[in-house]
């Protein structure tokens, strides 16, 4: 007897404080059968636009050795990544690695692995950031909290049904899965080498913990993580305004966690939190912007 999950869907994402600085990425594949299947990790020094490629390639390794040959949809709030990996690699090559104006390509060798691992077995799909989609806020929950220096409870279950079909007295805990490793080997095991899986996870003789948990449940120490975060954020936000401190695009980008061009396509004014952000002057490449507390000031929050 064999079991097997078939994948429906991956999402990625990644995080870093300073860029480059302390970072993170996460991973969460989506089952058909409703069992999810967490990872991330930290990286001391890196960018954001690694993070999001390191992601991808756990995303990719994770989808390659499941050995599936159904489709898959990889979805991403990095349209930088997609277009990486499905436009402007190709020319990339061809050119040894040279961009149009002959510079070297960042990132080349996570690029490569990329490729490398890319099939046409995956759908790469962009998605809004900080939209409320499910996956991708999990996802940047988890590497928010490795870029943090914290460790997230990562969710690694198995397919729980499965399981009662070998062993039907046998209450697995779910909350404690994640410290196994799950390696895609497991998967397609039969009955006795499960029992040897089991009897190293905690077992629920009991008590019947629920295993249908919804996916837009967050572990209380990632939502307080999430908290302290945006606290902190405004609190940067505010010191920057009391003071009158001009910052630059990019530098608004990181605090509002955007992309750049999210933040020059806006206009020259507009409201953003308990701010009013508008446009100063320019300095050579860079746009410089100034921040004003507009909580008494008219107009739509973003």
């Amino acid at each position: 007897m064999s079991i097997q999950r078939q994948i429906q869907s991956i999402y990625t994402d990644g995080a870093c404080t300073g860029n480059p600085g302390p970072g993170g990425w996460g991973t969460v594949v989506y089952f058909h059968d409703g069992s999810i299947h967490e990872m991330g990790d930290a990286s001391a020094h890196t960018t954001n636009n690694k993070m999001e490629m390191q992601a991808a390639i756990a995303a990719l390794k994770f989808f390659k050795t499941s050995g599936q040959t159904q489709s898959i949809t990889l979805y991403t709030d990095s349209e930088y990544l997609i277009n990486c990996v499905t436009k402007w690699i190709k020319g990339w090559k061809k050119k040894g690695w040279k961009k149009a104006d002959g510079n070297p390509v960042q990132n080349q060798d996570l690029l490569e692995i990329l490729d490398d691992l890319n099939s046409n077995l995956v759908n790469w799909q962009h998605v809004r950031g900080h939209s409320g989609n499910i996956g991708n806020e999990r996802c940047d929950a988890i590497a928010r909290a490795f870029a943090s220096g914290k460790t997230p409870s990562l969710q690694q279950s198995f397919a729980i049904d499965s399981l009662r079909e070998l062993s039907p007295k046998t209450e697995v805990n779910v909350a404690k899965v994640s410290d196994f490793q799950v390696d895609s080997t497991i998967i397609n095991t039969h009955e006795q080498e499960f029992s040897t899986l089991l009897s190293d996870l905690t077992i629920m003789e009991s008590h019947i913990t629920p295993t249908t948990a919804t996916i837009d449940e967050k572990p209380p120490e990632l939502r307080i993580t999430q908290l302290r975060n945006l606290v902190e954020t405004l609190r940067i936000a505010d010191e920057i305004a009391t003071k009158g401190y001009l910052i630059t695009s990019s530098e608004l980008a990181d605090l509002m966690d955007v992309h750049a061009s999210a933040v020059t396509s806006r206009g020259d004014q507009w409201r953003w939190r308990n701010w009013i952000v508008s446009r100063v002057r320019r300095e050579g490449n860079q746009i410089l912007w100034e921040l004003e507390r507009g909580d008494q000031i008219g107009g739509e929050a973003e």
